[in-house]
């Protein structure tokens, strides 16, 4: 009897590629560490090593999720990094509801791992930071930067959501997002 031995570059690497892809088509229902390994031709023990369970795994999935919507937020144009930013947002969710659901639900569990919190965190963070160097160019209006980007992010998240779920009642997810964010942006403006 020969032993079949397999190597895979990078499994880790492989398993979350893969969990991401089945839950943007699928969502996290029937998402198994076992099946992952079956779908890549490796032992449900070589998987275990990277991920010690399904939480260790979604949590790792809403890493990277967060990770991806924070690029396309930072795809923000110089000019108008705000609008751009939250359109980002919006685009992102429209494109992979599915992952972001996981990814938030993920950083609501009882034990999300710290990595989770900071990448989490730092879309905020990103918003902050945003809304400060426009205090600090004149555009942002005086006031707790955090505070503004709470509301902010508020409203994105809720126009994200809506977009998501087609509740625009006929309009274009994208005519809607512009005529809310522009709203924000004046609410916003110095």
């Amino acid at each position: 009897m020969t032993e079949r031995r397999y190597h895979h570059g990078d499994l880790r690497a492989a398993l979350l590629e893969r969990a991401v892809d089945e839950i943007d088509a699928r969502g996290v229902e029937g998402l198994s560490l076992r099946g992952l390994a079956r779908d890549l031709g490796v032992s449900h023990g070589a998987s275990a090593r990277h991920f010690r369970d399904r939480a260790a795994l979604l949590d790792a999935v809403a890493i990277e999720t967060f990770a991806r919507l924070q690029g396309a937020m930072r795809a923000a144009s110089d000019a108008d990094p705000l609008t751009s930013a939250a359109r980002g947002y919006v685009a992102f969710a429209v494109a992979h509801p599915r992952l972001l659901a996981a990814a938030f639900a993920a950083k609501r569990t009882e034990a999300p791992s710290d990595e989770l919190l900071v990448v989490g965190h730092g879309l905020l963070d990103f918003v902050v930071d945003l809304l400060a160097r426009g205090q600090e160019a004149g555009t942002v209006r005086d006031g707790d930067p955090a505070e503004l980007a709470r509301v902010a992010f508020a409203t994105v998240h809720g126009v994200a959501m809506l977009a998501v779920a087609d509740l625009f009642d006929g309009v274009p997810w994208e005519q809607a997002t512009d005529e809310v964010v522009g709203f924000l942006v004046a609410g916003l403006g110095a």
